[in-house]
């Protein structure tokens, strides 16, 4: 082959190789890459200091500087009655030795009304208003085993012996009521096991509940305390056996108890 036709089918290959690469950039889309450098913006939520409590504390604790403490609270969430910093800023040193009226958990923001003043004395603190303290005799066989613990709910069972035949009587006399305390003494068998008995339940009822229970332990054989569920403590504790301190037509009445039996011996309107 001639050189000059050599030259003439190089020149021409390269020019289509050149022709190829020029269209496919031709057509080719343009990407174009734009880097955007976002620095996150964070905002600190505007907090206060609230008081609370380090620890729980159970009915009739007393708060000292240990179960105390101040913490950011978020000034939104901070409600009517928290104790603020800015505020009472010796709110700590004030309330140490206060009574724990209701139950406290860790965390918890310190109210006023859960509290009463070291100055009160417990058990009246612990009773709410127009409520009573009553206390009965107690012991592991009329009290769940001995299982019932302060502010634990249990039913007043009432027994006793029928007046003309043989047998014996049971009636819940009171329904859902409030344990305040329980008295334990330490028993030991003769093994030398040492175990805490509880000798004396007091119970937080109404005036009339406080009536009635005082009939029942004049003309019971024996009051057994039942445990209840703690899911009952929303259901009403007034109730009572109301017969024990009217007479049949609901009107008041004088009673005689005389071997266990009730005698209406009077009555006023």
């Amino acid at each position: 082959m001639k050189p000059a036709r050599v030259v003439i089918m190089a020149v021409a290959v390269l020019a289509a190789g050149l022709a190829g690469y020029l269209a496919m950039n031709l057509t080719a889309p343009t990407v174009q890459v734009n880097e955007i450098s976002a620095t996150p913006v964070i905002e600190k939520m505007p907090t206060l200091d609230v008081l609370v409590v380090s620890a729980s504390l159970p009915v009739g604790a007393r708060l000292n500087e240990e179960t105390m403490e101040w913490k950011g609270w978020p000034e939104d969430a901070v409600t009517e009655g928290l104790i603020r910093r800015e505020s009472r800023p010796d709110a700590i040193t004030e309330l140490t030795g206060s009574i724990v009226r209701l139950p406290l958990f860790t965390g918890e923001p310190l109210r006023p009304e859960k509290i009463v003043d070291s100055s009160s004395r417990i058990m009246s603190s612990l009773l709410p208003a127009g409520k009573r303290a009553i206390a009965t005799e107690i012991s592991v066989a009329t009290s769940a085993g001995g299982f019932i613990l302060p502010n634990d709910r249990v039913d007043v069972i009432m027994v006793r012996r029928k007046t003309e035949q043989e047998g014996f009587l049971t009636e819940v006399i009171l329904s859902n009521i409030r344990v305040l305390a329980i008295d334990q003494r330490i028993e030991e068998d003769a093994q030398g096991n040492r175990t805490a008995v509880g000798t004396t339940a007091t119970l937080e009822l109404t005036p009339d509940q406080s009536k009635i229970i005082t009939v029942a332990q004049q003309m019971a054989d024996r009051l057994t305390l039942a445990l209840r569920s703690v899911a009952d403590v929303q259901e009403p504790d007034t109730d009572g056996a109301k017969h024990l301190l009217s007479g049949e037509d609901g009107t008041s009445a004088i009673q005689l108890i005389r071997s266990g039996a009730i005698t209406n011996v009077g009555a006023t309107n």
